[in-house]
């Protein structure tokens, strides 16, 4: 089965302009089988992405705009007593909330409770959602993308660390280039665009692809790169706590995948760098004595390749 993940790239491109890198991070973490989490101000185009990814994907897509009255009940589904008029019998039916959906955009997930956010927990780890003492699984593939407020702004609960950690990535959009928002401003409207936008991969070559990642190899050497890595961030003065096991393994997924994007059946250190930023940058904590946590970008500066 051919898998032509360029042609999925240059799909995504035509919808949004002028973040090639984004999108080729965003895709990275899908076919990592990690979640995406996006943090920006509003109108910059992360719902689009969204949309794009789920439609150029062939996948199932379902969206929910996350509020402080939002109820843990709103995303996993919540049985409800119903009587069945012909025979005559009553019985409690599930009905399945968003969650069961290839792609869930949480929108502006931290405008939600904490209660709220950890409904999403089992979720993103187990890809399974335990409700009324019934376990229910998700489809597969499934990828949840979320969007996030500047913590500045009004009405935001900050997401706790566990609740980051499930995360695979942390990007942000920015405003685009003079060029690509030029463009935007001549071209038609992206919903219309994204309404014509036609799958390049299939729900099962998707699968396929992801298999694939699993088999890039990662090298004896390539791994000391790693393990140096993760350990420059646990001994790091700056840092309250550095990269958990989770995050390593979330590391290497990565990197195999973007060496896949690359064509390469094996990893090289420029491939851990490409995605170190997306992948530690949000685990990267302060120590209680610093006001700001070192830059991702300082670890790699300070790790010399084996």
């Amino acid at each position: 089965m051919n898998l032509d993940l360029h042609r999925t790239l240059d799909a995504l491109g035509t919808i949004v302009l002028g973040k090639e890198r984004q999108l080729k991070l965003a895709l990275t973490c899908l076919l990592a089988r990690g979640h995406l989490l996006i943090e920006d101000v509003p109108g910059v185009g992360k719902t689009t992405l969204a949309l794009a990814l789920a439609k150029v994907l062939g996948l199932s897509f379902q969206r929910v705009q996350f509020t402080s009255d939002l109820l843990p009940a709103d995303i996993l589904g919540v049985s409800v007593f119903e009587r069945d008029a012909a025979s005559g019998n009553s019985s409690f039916r599930f009905h399945p909330g968003p969650i069961f959906s290839q792609v869930v955009l949480a929108d502006e997930v931290n405008r939600a409770s904490p209660k709220t956010q950890s409904a999403l927990l089992e979720a993103m780890e187990e890809r399974q959602v335990s409700v009324e003492g019934a376990t229910r699984p998700l489809p597969d593939p499934f990828f949840v993308l979320a969007t996030q407020n500047p913590a500045d702004q009004i009405g935001v609960f900050p997401l706790p660390e566990s609740q980051m950690d499930r995360f695979l990535m942390r990007l942000s959009m920015g405003f685009p280039p003079r060029v690509a928002e030029r463009a935007l401003l001549l071209e038609q409207d992206r919903r219309t665009l994204l309404a014509e936008l036609q799958p390049s991969l299939s729900p099962a070559q998707l699968r396929e692809a992801q298999v694939l990642v699993g088999k890039v190899v990662t090298t004896p050497a390539l791994v000391d790169y790693l393990l140096a890595l993760i350990e420059a961030t646990r001994r790091h003065p700056g840092l309250k706590q550095g990269l958990s096991p989770r995050a390593g393994l979330a590391l290497r997924r990565a990197a195999q995948a973007w060496a896949l994007l690359e064509g390469r059946n094996g990893v090289i250190p420029e491939d851990v760098q490409a995605v170190f930023p997306a992948v530690a940058g949000h685990r990267l904590i302060a120590a209680e004595r610093e006001r700001v946590a070192p830059t991702a970008e300082a670890i790699l500066e300070a790790v010399a390749i084996p």
